[in-house]
């Protein structure tokens, strides 16, 4: 096994490798900055080494640019000055002359707004005298329409000569009170014309004043673009010339940097940063330290026996090569296995998460707290026996299977899945004396009078029966032949989302009713070969129902039943309780048909009771 102490050892040595060049390159560019800094500082002292002489010229040249740049910025500086300056200017005299304008279209506005009164008034008189007219017109029909009726009366009336009388003079007096409101209305015309010539020219002054505003606001506001646009170049100008004024200091660097190193080499430091040589000179040390040990591993690694680093590394592939290929044989596994006897015919997954988290639970466990205790207990059955866990706090899900033999017996199987490892539950039964452990080709089990349990999964338990416990163990270990992940009935399971609250799967539809308190009407039960329900508990609570017919004629005739008559399909078996509160969604593809639809909130209740196999409370009956 020498060759993995080989390999470990040139392991830790290309980490330490690593880890020096790290340092070694941060201490390098630490070092060159350290000679920049040096070589601006002493400038001064440069000057008398004819070594640096280059440098010198190099760094005067671009000095020399650089002040051509500043003066650049300068200028372009006081050029946005004066533009800002303008713009300010150009902003008052606007605000000046729109003032001015403002100020003169008050007094027009004060007269428009006078002469609308006064045309309203002249309409309003108009409008009255119009009136009055009508009224006239009106008054000499309605006299008219009297006197037809007097002359039409059979027998006249008595006084008909007198009504007569004084219908015609009431009539005389009316083309006397025409003429007068005629002639006011022509008055009224008059005044209302004149009012309205008034009004248009008021209007025209304003109309006027109001151009006159919008031309000086548009007269400066261009006068700002333009400002603006020059502006603009000159923000643009100075940032290119900033940025030329950068680069021309970074082109300095170089200089900078030979000088500083050839300072460094003869040990002259400024006078008025002496520090600077003293941090050269540290960083130049570091960086001939970490060199050094660079070297020294380097001397290690080759001294190493190549043999048996090859074998090593040959070793570690295939070790790595091998958890490649357990890995994936672990991802394609599948992930949920519910680990059910092949026999199983009918699945009823509880997820108790949801049941606890959900609306309608929420207010049946508030409101008729007794009543929901017995449908939660009905729903996961012999799961309630489990000891140690708390399952409406410490399990995740309750599935319970029923098989049919041939003999017609009914097992059923319970699987608790709890939300963590179950390694606690198993400690306290092997301390509790009151269970027998027996083994089955080495999986315990244990019993108690009343019920039995195993452990089939990291976190599952088997619990109920002696039989049906002992035989979900023995198809755990691979005894029995399991429930097949790839057969229709886990597949219609799997299909229904598991979060949903409940999820309900049979491949003998007709056997339902031997299982649970009846459900389903018979006939939709006896059209299908496979049925699958889920439900979700929220407000509303929502249930969608997947049935395999026996060939697709049957399933489009099964969909034009559903669509046509879901008040007689749809409907809790043995009660006039509708599974849908609207018309259902239903979908057919092939064989399958999918149906979705809101539950009333009664109905829902009652589908729990049933599958709970209680008596519902007489309130929800009456409901």
């Amino acid at each position: 096994m020498s060759f993995i102490r080989t390999g470990l050892r040139e392991i830790g040595l290309k980490i330490r490798r690593q880890k020096t060049r790290i340092a070694l390159r941060h201490e390098k560019r630490v070092l060159q900055k350290s000679e920049i800094n040096l070589g601006r500082e002493g400038c001064s002292q440069a000057v008398n080494f004819p070594e640096v002489r280059n440098e010198i010229v190099a760094l005067k040249k671009l000095e020399q640019e650089q002040k051509e740049v500043a003066l650049r910025i300068a200028t372009i500086e006081e050029g946005i000055r004066k533009i800002e300056l303008q713009r300010d200017q150009n902003a008052k005299e606007q605000n000046a002359a729109l003032a001015k304008l403002e100020e003169e279209k008050k007094p027009i506005l004060q007269r428009q707004n006078e002469a609308k009164a006064a045309a309203d008034l002249c309409d309003r008189e108009l409008a009255s005298v119009e009136r009055r007219l009508q009224e006239n017109d009106a008054a000499d029909r309605e006299l008219l329409k009297k006197l037809t009726e007097l002359q039409a009366q059979v027998p006249p009336p008595d006084d008909l000569e007198t009504q007569m009388a004084g219908i015609s003079a009431r009539r005389i007096r009316l083309p006397e009170e025409k003429a007068e409101i005629t002639r006011a209305r022509l008055g009224a015309a008059d005044a209302c014309r004149a009012a309205r010539e008034k009004l248009a020219a008021q209007e025209a002054a304003v109309a006027a004043i109001d151009k006159n505003i919008a031309k000086v606001r548009e007269e400066y506001e261009a006068r700002d673009r333009v400002l603006n646009e020059q502006s603009r170049a000159q923000q643009d100008a100075l940032k290119d010339a900033r940025g030329h004024h950068e680069i021309v200091e970074e082109k300095k660097n170089p200089a900078y940097l030979n000088i500083g190193r050839h300072l460094a080499s003869q040990g002259i430091a400024p006078p008025n940063a002496p520090h600077l040589l003293a941090d050269v000179q540290k960083h130049r040390a570091a960086v001939e330290r970490h060199s050094q040990h660079t070297a020294e591993l380097a001397v290690l690694s080759s001294q190493i026996d190549k043999q048996e680093l090859r074998k090593f590394y040959f070793a570690g592939l295939s070790v790595v090569v091998l958890m490649a290929i357990v890995l994936l044989v672990v991802f394609q596994s599948p992930q949920k296995r519910e680990w059910l006897p092949q026999e199983t015919d009918t699945i009823l997954s509880v997820n108790l998460g949801q049941l606890e988290r959900e609306d309608l639970p929420k207010r049946w466990r508030k409101d008729q707290a007794n009543e929901w205790q017995n449908v939660w207990a009905g729903l996961i059955a012999s799961a309630q026996r489990t000891p140690v866990l708390n399952l409406s706090r410490d399990a995740a899900r309750v599935t319970r299977a029923m098989a049919t033999t041939d003999s017609g017996t009914t097992h059923e199987y319970v699987l608790v899945e709890a939300g963590t490892d179950v390694s606690r539950v198993v400690d306290s039964i092997e301390r509790d004396k009151a269970f027998e452990r027996r083994t089955i080709s080495g999986l315990p089990m244990w019993l108690r009078p009343e019920y039995a349990l195993a452990r089939v999964g990291p976190k599952t338990l088997a619990i109920g029966g002696e039989n049906e416990v002992a035989s979900l163990a023995r198809v755990r270990l691979g005894i029995d032949p399991d429930l097949k992940i790839t057969g229709p009935l886990f597949d219609r399971l799997q299909s229904l989302k598991e979060g949903n609250a409940l999820r309900l799967v049979s491949r003998e539809p007709a056997k339902l009713d031997r299982m649970f308190s009846p459900i389903f009407n018979s006939e939709l039960l006896e059209k299908c070969d496979l049925l699958g329900l889920s439900l979700t508990l929220q407000s509303p609570v929502k249930a969608r129902l997947i049935l395999k017919a026996k060939t697709p004629e049957a399933a489009g005739e099964l969909v034009a039943r559903i669509r046509n008559e879901p008040q007689r399909l749809l409907k809790l078996a043995e009660s006039d309780f509708l599974f849908y509160a609207q018309p259902p969604e239903v979908d057919v593809q092939g064989m399958n048909v999918q149906v979705r639809f809101d539950v009333p909130e009664n109905s829902a209740r009652l589908l729990l009771q049933r599958l709970a196999k209680i008596v519902p409370a007489p309130a929800v009956a009456a409901e």
